[in-house]
This record gives structure tokens, C-alpha cells and sequence, in this order.
């Protein structure tokens, strides 16, 4: 299967590199694509932070977070209000908030380097206020700091990669201000680490997400230094560096920082979204070279499991899944993908079988989606990885809003990050005053 599908991604891939690659309360949309023990905004998102990629010849060059105001009815709404570059490129990818809410990490998957910006003495106004240059040192050789995930009073860092660029990595915690805690290294059928079915591990990682109630944290599986920092074109044409990409997830228990599980999910699977409600033990997955959605899921003798339940627009022209999004009250399921620049909208009531409810091309290309709390506003952004983002015309680089009417997105505004100077937009995070009392 994985083999099939890889294939048909090498072609896809190929055609297109021709033409250019404890639980608090529930809450909706991105907010529920957070850590359950971060502070929330209840009311509407005032900001976005974009962490966004530096180009050559496009402004300073330099990675950067960029500050957005979606304050409505602001003189400003819709428009770039900030911007603080870190000076160079470092393939700037994930990031995220503390559990206060009162910094935002952002990380270079090239460099390791790690930012640390004050977003709570002026919301509108983010300063950075620490740099990490030791994270390989610290973490006894894990590069490519990818997630950023708040527990209590830490963070956890997901890697996707090590020191020979090979691929196995591990779990990474620091203190809110920056102090190295512990490594957890992923398990491999070497060093199961007394994970069941560890024969099957592979090492490799990506997203990491708690479900506190249940005391069980999910990590999922990319590929490493050696592929995602070389030239999309290179790697669909190497068939070993096809053979170097993930194909499981592993089941944490999440207090002991051990892995009791290991899934086999072929195809790559990336981002995870817990559902929220009390008695809904799931999440899903995608696959991105698979074109799947999954589930994993605790049956009623508290047994957890994997189990395909859908696929993504038409596997066969692989149009690569990267990120996805579930509404709070768990009936709804954004999944985007990057090749054909799709966003396609689930009603996910039955988890087991996810009925497509609504599609719409956002642009040439598309990655990240996030939604607001109260699941009415959904915000998107363009970039993958510097060198798999398409090229000439196709090169969309964007930031867009829409409002979500539980039907159809219609356009709020947009705003073109290479006409503005900025580079590459991806991540995003939701930041408010209210969160501050200011």
C-alpha cells in the first residue's frame, strides 16, 4: 500500500515540481488544536502571529513573526501592524504558546534555533526576549525543533530529526523560560523503550498531543534533516530517501514520559486533533502520502487502536494533506492540502465515517488552517517548506481570512506576504489583550 501510494505521490510530485512540492472547557476551532492546559480567549481574536520564512529578495530575507489585526472595526483590520525578524533563515516552521499564554516559541527546522517573544506586555506588540542556541547540546542530539506544546508551567518540543540527519528523534522539555528539562527519545525496534509492538517503530517524529483525562499523549511521524532540508524535485527522485519517511504513531502514557503503543498509520502521518468531548477517547490524523484520515481511538474494554476512516479528494493524484483542524464540539474536521491548494470541510459527527459537507480551492497551494474560538472565522496560510513550496506563478504566498457560515467560507480579507516584503507564511497563533486584563 505504502508502496503504491508513494508512487503515485512521486508522480504527482514530480508534475508538479515540473511546473515549478486536564481538560478545561471545550473550546472551538485552533483553540481546540491547542494544548487543553493553555489559557484561552473567549471572546473574538484581536491578533495573529505569523511565523513566517524568510526569501532572498523579498524584504529583509530574514525568518520573522508577523503581527496581524483582526480587531474588527480597527482603522488597521486586515493589515500587517508588526513585524520582528530574527535575523537569517533558519526554515522557520512550528512554534506555539505557554500555558499562560504570556510568550510564543518559534523554532528553525535548519538551524535548531529556538525564539522566545513576549506577547503579553503588548499584545500588539510582540519583543523577543530570549534566544536558544543550544537546543542539539542540551537535548543530547535532537535537531529540528518542530512543535511547541505547553504542559503545566513547561514546554514540550517535538523534534524531526538527530545529529546524522537520519531521522530517529525524540520529545523535548524546557521550563516556560527556557531551561532544558529532559529528552524522551522516540521508540525504535532497537530500543523498544517496552513499547507494545515496537518491532514495527520507526523512530520518527512530528506532532505531539495530551489527553490529559486519559493520561495519554499521541506522537506521529515525518522524516528527517537528510529529506525535508533538500529540494522536493531531489527527494521523490532518490528511492531510498522515499524509503526514509514515517509510517506510525505511538501511544504515550503521559505522566511516565514512556511509550506504550506503537500504530502502524503507512503514508505519514502529521498533525493530531484530540477531540474535546468527555466521553470521546479519539483523534485523528492524516496521512500525507497516503491521502488518508485516521483514527485512533479507545474501545470500551479502555484498548486503543488505529483504524483508517476516509480519504482525502482523490488519493491517486495525491494531493498531500498537511494540516487539519476539529471544530469543539467535535462535529466538523478542516483538512487541508497542499498540492491541489484545497480545503476540505467534514461533518465527523460519526468520527468512524467523515462525510464530506463542503470544498474550496483557497490557492495554488495551501498549508496551515486554523479556526477561530468561536468557529466563525478560519484563517489560512500558504507556505510548506522552502524547498517544497511550488515555484513561478504557483508561488502563492498568503495569509487569508473567511468567515465560516457552517455552509460555505466567504472572504474576509487577504494579504499577500510577497507584494508586502514578508516571505513565507506559516504557522499562526491567536493572540488578545483580554488575556491580560489590558
Amino acid at each position: 500500500m505504502f508502496r503504491k501510494h508513494a508512487n503515485a505521490w512521486l508522480l504527482a510530485t514530480v508534475s508538479a515540481t515540473a511546473i515549478a512540492a486536564s481538560a478545561t472547557a471545550p473550546a472551538l476551532a485552533d483553540e481546540t488544536c491547542q494544548s487543553p492546559y493553555m489559557a484561552k480567549i473567549t471572546g473574538e481574536e484581536e491578533f495573529v502571529y505569523v511565523w513566517t520564512l524568510g526569501m532572498d529578495g523579498v524584504g529583509d530575507g530574514s525568518d520573522k513573526v508577523v503581527t496581524v489585526d483582526v480587531r474588527s472595526g480597527s482603522p488597521t483590520f486586515g493589515q500587517v501592524i508588526d513585524v520582528d525578524s530574527v535575523g537569517g533563515q533558519h526554515e522557520a516552521h512550528h512554534g506555539g504558546l505557554t500555558d499562560d499564554r504570556r510568550h510564543f516559541w518559534v523554532q528553525g527546522l535548519d538551524t535548531s534555533m529556538i525564539w522566545i517573544f513576549d506577547i503579553a506586555t503588548d499584545p500588539a506588540n510582540p519583543k523577543l526576549v530570549r534566544t536558544i542556541d543550544d537546543f542539539v547540546e542540551k537535548s543530547g542530539g535532537v535537531v529540528g525543533p518542530h512543535g511547541a506544546y505547553a504542559l503545566p508551567g513547561r514546554m514540550m518540543i517535538s523534534g524531526l530529526s538527530n545529529t546524522d540527519g537520519t531521522g530517529r528523534t525524540g520529545l523535548v522539555e524546557y521550563t516556560n523560560d527556557g531551561e532544558y528539562i529532559a529528552t524522551h527519545w522516540m521508540p525504535t525496534a532497537e530500543e523498544p523503550r517496552g513499547a507494545e509492538n515496537a518491532a514495527k517503530a520507526d523512530g520518527y517524529g512530528y506532532d505531539a498531543r495530551v489527553l490529559p483525562r486519559r493520561n495519554v499523549m499521541l506522537t506521529s511521524s515525518f522524516t528527517g534533516l537528510d529529506n525535508y532540508m533538500r529540494p522536493l524535485g531531489e527527494v521523490v527522485n532518490d528511492p531510498e530517501a522515499m524509503k526514509a519517511f514515517g509510517g506510525t504513531m505511538v501511544l504515550w502514557d503521559f505522566h511516565a514520559r514512556t511509550p506504550r503503543k506503537v500504530f502502524e498509520v503507512p503514508g505519514v502521518p502529521l498533525e493530531i486533533r484530540w477531540a474535546w468531548g468527555e466521553n470521546n477517547n479519539y483523534a485523528f490524523t492524516t496521512t500525507a502520502l497516503t491521502s488518508e484520515i485516521w483514527l485512533i481511538h479507545e474501545d470500551e474494554n479502555q484498548e486503543w487502536h488505529a483504524r483508517k476512516v476516509g480519504e482525502v479528494g482523490d488519493p491517486s493524484k495525491m494531493p498531500l494533506p498537511v494540516d487539519i483542524s476539529l471544530s469543539a464540539d467535535d462535529s466538523t474536521l478542516f483538512v487541508d492540502s497542499f498540492m491541489d491548494g484545497m480545503t476540505r470541510i467534514y461533518d465527523v459527527t460519526d468520527p468512524f465515517a467523515p462525510k464530506l459537507i463542503h470544498e474550496k480551492k483557497i490557492g495554488a497551494q495551501v498549508n496551515m488552517v486554523s479556526q477561530s474560538w468561536d468557529g466563525e472565522r478560519v484563517y489560512y496560510t500558504s507556505s510548506l517548506l522552502a524547498n517544497w513550496d511550488k515555484t513561478g506563478a504557483d508561488n502563492e504566498q498568503f495569509l487569508k481570512a473567511y468567515d465560516w457560515t457552517g455552509k460555505e467560507l466567504v472572504p474576509r480579507f487577504e494579504i499577500d506576504f510577497l507584494a508586502e516584503g514578508l516571505g513565507r507564511p506559516h504557522l499562526m497563533r491567536f493572540g488578545s489583550r483580554d488575556l491580560y486584563g489590558s
